[in-house]
């Protein structure tokens, strides 16, 4: 526990049989504090320990002896559900009504307002302006928008994001070549400023 509380794990791999206290009352511990996954590993097969595992927040119960490239993949698994709901919780706590000086954001709408004029906007570019103008004036990563905006898996090229800020920078900057709104932060990523 001391561990866990030192640090900020993105997944914790937790064994059943620990020698000082019992994973399963780690995994209860660890559930008072934090929704961190949880996978509990255990050499024990009976089904009513998984079910307890479970039932106290474990996201997940393997048992030994395992393949490593299953326990990866199971990792991998919940790591990519738990940045779903990581974005979802991120976007849910964003206001439905963005403003930033002359541009306005409406999420419940979905709708893009530059000067009261609608803009229109494919999913991506939408998703990719809603997380720059909620971050406004914050230099963003070009990691954190991918990871953001196509998930952590994407594994495509970084160019596209470069495309999709070109299409932005298109339709709500008056000179593209010199944007004032969407500004390009060398070696970081971008900025939206008000």
């Amino acid at each position: 526990m001391e561990a866990f509380e030192r640090k900020t794990p993105n997944l914790v791999l937790l064994d059943v049989m620990l020698p000082n206290m019992s994973g399963l009352d780690v995994c209860r511990l660890i559930r008072l504090k934090s929704e961190v996954p949880v996978i509990m590993v255990t050499a024990k097969t009976e089904e009513v320990d998984a079910v307890v595992a479970l039932e106290l927040g474990a996201d997940d119960y393997v048992t030994k002896p395992y393949q490593f490239r299953e326990l990866v993949a199971r990792v991998r698994a919940i790591l990519r559900r738990a940045e779903a709901r990581n974005q979802d919780k991120a976007i849910e706590n964003v206001p439905s009504r963005l403003k930033a000086g002359d541009l306005v954001i409406d999420q419940d709408r979905h709708e893009v307002l530059l000067n009261d004029q609608l803009i229109a906007l494919p999913l991506k570019e939408y998703e990719l302006l809603l997380q720059l103008v909620a971050n406004a004036g914050r230099a963003l990563s070009r990691d954190d928008l991918i990871d953001a905006v196509w998930g952590t898996d994407y594994v495509g090229d970084t160019k596209t994001l470069d495309v999709h800020i070109r299409r932005i920078r298109s339709r709500i900057e008056d000179d593209p070549q010199r944007p004032l709104r969407v500004i390009t932060i060398r070696g970081v990523g971008y900025r939206y400023e008000v």
